[in-house]
This record gives C-alpha cells, sequence and structure tokens, in this order.
C-alpha cells in the first residue's frame, strides 16, 4: 500500500468508477470528482499527493485546453503538486505542450492498469521526494535565521576588532581561503559566520564541521560521503559535508586536531576541487569557501612534523587573529550587556544592570574562557540574582583569575584594587598613557576616566 492520497476528475462516470476500484487498492486513499470546478475546495480539505486530470470536460472536446487551463490553476495554488493529465485523444503535440506547462506525465484513455500503477507510483516517489525538499529548506530557512539572530553582528569597539571588522570586509567578498586563529571561547565561530554573511554565497548553507569531535574512522564517510553498499550500513547513497554546502560556505573547526593521513585527504579536496565517495571512483565537482579554525600553533606544528605545510599554505591565504578577551577591555562590558539582555528574554527576568563592583570585577578577571566563559557567567548570574542589579556574588568568579598585577592582598575594596592597578600600570610604563591604557586592556578615553576618578 502507498501512502499517498489521489484526486482522479473525469466527467465519465464510468472512468471514475473504475479508477477509484483499481487504485484503492495500492494508494491510501482515493477521492474522485466529476468537474474540475470542485478543486479548490477538495485542495483545501484534504492532504493530495498526484492528480490525476481529464483535458475535455465540455461536450463533443478534444482539443484538451480546458486540461491546460486547470493544469495552470492546479499550480498556481502550489506548483509542487504532481499532476498526471489523461484523454481519450492521441495528440503527441498536446502531451509536449501539457509536459512543458508543468505536468509530469501524460496517459491516454482507456488505460492499461500495470501501466497507470506504474505511472502513479514514480509520480508518488515524486512528490515525497519534492516534500522533503521543502521540508528541508524549511530547516534550512530556520536554522538560517537562527544563527542570524545568534550571530548577527560582532560586539565591539576596542582596537583588535575594530581591525578585525576592516579586515572582513574586504576579504569577505573574495572566496579566499581563511584561517582563523585564536584561543578557545574567543569567538571563531562568530568570525567564520560573519565572513559568509558579508559574502556573495550568504544565501546558500553555512555548514560547521567541529573536526575535533569527529571520530577518525567517519572522517570520509562524513565529509566526502559514500556510495550504498561502501560498507555494511551504507544502505543509501549519501552525500558529504562538501556537496551538501555546495554554492555555500564550509568551516572546519579544529583543523589543528587532524592526522596527518587525515590532513593528505583534506588536502587532496582543496586542491582538485573534487570529492570522491567512499565506494566510488566518480569524481564530484564542489565548489564551496573553505574557513577553517584552530586553537593550535600550526606553525610549530610544521616545524615538528605533525602538521603539513602544504596544508597550511591552502588553508591560510588570509589569517585572522582573535585576541582574548582580557585583552579587548571595556568590550567585556559591552558584551556581558549584551548577553544579559538575552537572558533576561530568555528567563523572564527584568535585571537592569551590573553594579559598578560587579563590573570592576569583570574588567579586571582573566577569563581563561574567554567570551564563552562570559556568556555563562552571565546566564548563571541572571539565573541566581534576585535583585535588579547583578552583584559581585552573583558573578561566582574565581579569585586566582584576576590581575596579576594586584597584590596578594585580599582585603582590599573593589575600588581600590582598580585604584592600584591603574597606578601599577602608570608607573610601569613611566607614565604613557597609551602603553598603561594597552596593558590594562582600556583605551585611553576609559584610562582617562579612571585617573580623574582616583584624582591620579
Amino acid at each position: 500500500m502507498i501512502e499517498a492520497t489521489v484526486l482522479v476528475i473525469d466527467d465519465d462516470d464510468d472512468i471514475l468508477l473504475s479508477a477509484r476500484l483499481f487504485l484503492k487498492q495500492h494508494f491510501r486513499q482515493v477521492i474522485t470528482c466529476k468537474s474540475p470546478k470542485e478543486l479548490n475546495i477538495l485542495l483545501s480539505n484534504n492532504e493530495v499527493d498526484i492528480i490525476l486530470l481529464d483535458m475535455n470536460y465540455q461536450k463533443g472536446a478534444s482539443d484538451g485546453r480546458e486540461g491546460l487551463y486547470w493544469l495552470d490553476h492546479i499550480l498556481s495554488i502550489d506548483k509542487d503538486y504532481v499532476v498526471i493529465l489523461m484523454t481519450a485523444y492521441g495528440n503527441v503535440e498536446l502531451a509536449v505542450q501539457a509536459i512543458k506547462k508543468g505536468a509530469i506525465d501524460f496517459i491516454l484513455k482507456p488505460w492499461e492498469n500495470e501501466k497507470l500503477f506504474a505511472t502513479l507510483s514514480s509520480a508518488s516517489k515524486l512528490r515525497q521526494s519534492n516534500k522533503k525538499v521543502k521540508k528541508l529548506e524549511k530547516i534550512h530557512s530556520s536554522l538560517q535565521k537562527d544563527i542570524n539572530r545568534q550571530f548577527e553582528n560582532i560586539l565591539g569597539n576596542s582596537d583588535p576588532i575594530k581591525q578585525l571588522q576592516r579586515t572582513l570586509i574586504k576579504v569577505a567578498p573574495t572566496d579566499a581561503n581563511v584561517l582563523i586563529l585564536g584561543d578557545n571561547g574567543t569567538g571563531k565561530q562568530v568570525f567564520a559566520y560573519e565572513l559568509h554573511r558579508l559574502s556573495q554565497r550568504k544565501n546558500q548553507l553555512f555548514m560547521h564541521v567541529d573536526l575535533g569531535s569527529l571520530n577518525e574512522n567517519l572522517f570520509e564517510s562524513e565529509l566526502f560521503g559514500y556510495a550504498k553498499g561502501a560498507f555494511t550500513d551504507a544502505k543509501d547513497d549519501k552525500p558529504g559535508r562538501f556537496e551538501m554546502a555546495e554554492g555555500g560556505t564550509i568551516f572546519l573547526d579544529e583543523i589543528g586536531n587532524l592526522s596527518l593521513p587525515l590532513q593528505a585527504k583534506l588536502l587532496s579536496v582543496i586542491q582538485n576541487r573534487t570529492v570522491n565517495r567512499l565506494g566510488e571512483s566518480k569524481e564530484r565537482k564542489i565548489n564551496v569557501r573553505l574557513i577553517t579554525a584552530t586553537n593550535m600553533p600550526l606553525n610549530e606544528m610544521v616545524a615538528k612534523g605533525t602538521f603539513r605545510q602544504d596544508l597550511l599554505f591552502r588553508i591560510n591565504t588570509v589569517e585572522l587573529f582573535l585576541p582574548a578577551l582580557a585583552e579587548r577591555g571595556e568590550d567585556i562590558l559591552l558584551l556581558a550587556d549584551h548577553f544579559l539582555h538575552a537572558f533576561n528574554t530568555k528567563y523572564h527576568k527584568s535585571i537592569t544592570t551590573f553594579n559598578d563592583k560587579a563590573q570592576t570585577m569583570m574588567l579586571h578577571y582573566h577569563w581563561p574562557g574567554n567570551v564563552r566563559e562570559l556568556q555563562h557567567v552571565v546566564e548563571r548570574a541572571v539565573i541566581m540574582s534576585d535583585g535588579q542589579q547583578i552583584q559581585p556574588n552573583d558573578l561566582q568568579l574565581s579569585p586566582q583569575k584576576f590581575g596579576s598585577m594586584l597584590s596578594p592582598q585580599t582585603n582590599l575594596g573593589l575600588e581600590e584594587m582598580e585604584k592600584t592597578m591603574v597606578q601599577k600600570a602608570i608607573e610601569k610604563h613611566k607614565g604613557n598613557i597609551s602603553k598603561a591604557a594597552a596593558d590594562l586592556g582600556l583605551t585611553r578615553a576609559a584610562l582617562y576616566r579612571r585617573i580623574e576618578k582616583f584624582n591620579l
């Protein structure tokens, strides 16, 4: 039994009876009607998969114009409807015209049952395939919207971020391979997506592949795909991530984790712009933008022989280095506010801000986990806070991970702690405000505000 609903439209009662008696043996549901004028009601009240449509309804008519008119009408409702036209008059020119207008087949009456079943069976497979594609398109669209909301902008006013933004604007419209370097949690995926969002490929797929979590035995089948029968569980052909990202961007995260044999296979794909599915000798051309990322020192790995130099040359046409969060100064507070608003919405809270002491703590904290750690800290603080402001205790920051210039005195208040850091930075750089500000991760203006605040 085929899980499909067939709608048969014909003005001949004998044809409708014959179709219903035969087709109900093979299809989930068969609906019949005598006039195409009932189409709108039938299509709105039923989930129809296949429409078997007669071409002539007026007595004596044989030119098929009515059938072509109703074919246009059906496809104007939904272009994915699968329509098969039928007529008692064999006319090759009419059949060609019908196919051009969007019918998938054309059969003559009286039909042979085997031929009718074969035609409708193929039509059902096409309908299911169209539905799957439509579903995948919706999922893709939904995912892209989610990604757009998550990575809508790169937040930051610090000099390193402004420089990166200027570089992104230059590089994004090209198809240059980009290598993004930076510690864990610095936002490598955010920058990779921003490259995609600003590129000519922005309306196509952004495919993120975490190579660090990919089992080495699955590397080829996941990235390059496989043919039916390539291994025990390969029951159907399956495209790999490179093929799925066709026309878009593929982001290979943690590329430094690849073994040398896998590096060689990846290099071959990048050089030749083709993939071979496992169990298949056919080469398939690919058209993707390649972005890679790692927190590992690839140049040192090349020197040690653990990373291929030729692969490094291929992936780093342009290299972006993301700064640690502690080096971004007051971007910390900007990002913290961004996360605060996001988690207020998520947890239905109405926390307005971080109080002054909490802000001072965040500015002086080392943030070993970078932006990702800040995000987690703010989320936890929003959950735990009972007031309208985030307090220092809500942040639960480790006291061992504050600025190295602080003395080990534990009883200093936070403002005195900040004053001490500012004083030491100015002394260290002999009054050079630019160098002291850079050392503290602040802008010159922010440092001047603190000098004025503490009467230094």
